[in-house]
């Protein structure tokens, strides 16, 4: 290993965890894509320089020398790997500024671009970006136009524009289209929600489980909230303040039976493939987007803040995704609490750590068994 560690040639000793050439050597054993952006590697007898991830064939140790940057792999006379592409940014980088550019296609776009439009702008076959928006936004090109459309509306209605004004600002070319998606969109008429929901009906009742009180409320289209928390006059006040002109009524016989699948949700997770009632998602796009890419997130398993975030297509906003988890009304059946800080932190949870550390300790149990 001492002969290895001579070809090392990388400045920044001692610095990030490939620092020593016995590092970088099993990252190029495992090729290992976290050591992507760490260091580069040349081999002598091809003249080329590749990522430590690359699937070329290995070389042997004693051609191989290492390098920090693609400049330094230049200057010694190595040109850059077809296959990895060492010049370029790591790959995910680049696969998420695609993304990114097509999210901001969409939104300036009157009608939803053609999948084929929006992969020939990305540069690669239309089966593969949707794939990889998909893997990045958390939710397929079509879904995150409607979402879009869906906060345009919201935004121009909210700000007191005429219905029919606030159709053709979200870019509808007809009153009728609009009014076909009017529900999904609003979860109530375009004129009520124009009056911010004033006499929109939220059926709600109060229960117990094992992470304390449990506030169900519903709409029409479905659960519009799953509130926890320790005194049930806070969780009436919270609800109120969430639907301050709605039509708030206690829930009948019938609604209990929604109430007690909640608790039983709440308190065993993973025994459910799922709650099985309808969700009524009420945020902006990105919050939205968010929320969907929770729900993918398997029980017994966890996400930083900022994996979310490239998830769905906005890397550098864990900020925003936090901000979108604190902004969650759907305790569990949007299961926030299995995002985690990116030091393996528990981080934040708007019902308390203790509950978060509760719920994540719960599924992890579960999850051996």
């Amino acid at each position: 290993m001492n002969a290895m560690a001579e070809k090392d040639t990388t400045r920044n000793r001692g610095v990030g965890r490939f620092a020593t050439a016995a590092a970088k050597w099993e990252a190029l054993r495992r090729r290992d894509p976290t050591a992507d952006g760490e260091f580069l590697y040349s081999v002598k007898t091809t003249g080329v320089y590749c990522r430590p991830s690359c699937t070329s064939r290995n070389a042997r140790s004693e051609n191989i020398v290492f390098h920090s940057t693609a400049a330094d792999a230049e200057r010694a006379g190595f040109r850059p790997c077809k296959r990895c592409r060492p010049d370029l940014p790591p790959r995910v980088d680049r696969e998420a500024a695609l993304v990114a550019e097509a999210c901001r296609t969409i939104e300036a776009s009157d009608e939803m671009p053609a999948l084929s439009e929006l992969a020939a702008r990305a540069g690669i076959s239309p089966y593969h970006f949707h794939r990889m928006f998909k893997r990045f936004a958390g939710v397929t090109p079509r879904s995150y136009a409607s979402a879009h459309r869906k906060r345009r509306v919201q935004e121009n209605l909210a700000s007191g524009s005429e219905v029919t004004e606030a159709i053709y600002a979200a870019g509808f070319n007809s009153s009728s289209r609009f009014y076909e998606q009017a529900s999904g969109m609003l979860g109530m008429k375009p004129s009520v929600y124009r009056q911010g929901g004033e006499g929109e009906r939220i059926r709600h009742s109060l229960g117990v489980s094992s992470l304390g009180n449990v506030l169900v409320a519903a709409t029409e289209r479905g659960l519009c909230a799953i509130l926890l928390g320790d005194e049930p006059e806070t969780l009436l006040a919270d609800l109120e303040r969430r639907f301050p002109k709605a039509d708030l009524r206690e829930g009948d016989a019938q609604f209990a039976d929604w109430v007690a699948k909640v608790i039983h949700f709440v308190d065993d997770p993973k025994a459910n493939e799922g709650l099985g009632l309808p969700l009524d998602l009420r945020g902006s796009a990105f919050q939205c987007r968010v929320w969907e890419a929770l729900r993918n997130i398997p029980a017994g398993e966890t996400i930083t803040y900022g994996q979310i975030a490239e998830r769905i297509g906005r890397p550098g906003a864990a900020r925003a995704v936090g901000r979108a988890c604190a902004d969650n009304a759907l305790a569990v059946a949007i299961p926030c609490h299995r995002v985690v800080g990116s030091n393996g932190e528990i981080g934040g949870y708007r019902w308390g750590a203790k509950r978060k550390r509760q719920l994540l300790e719960r599924e992890r149990r579960k999850g051996t068994k």
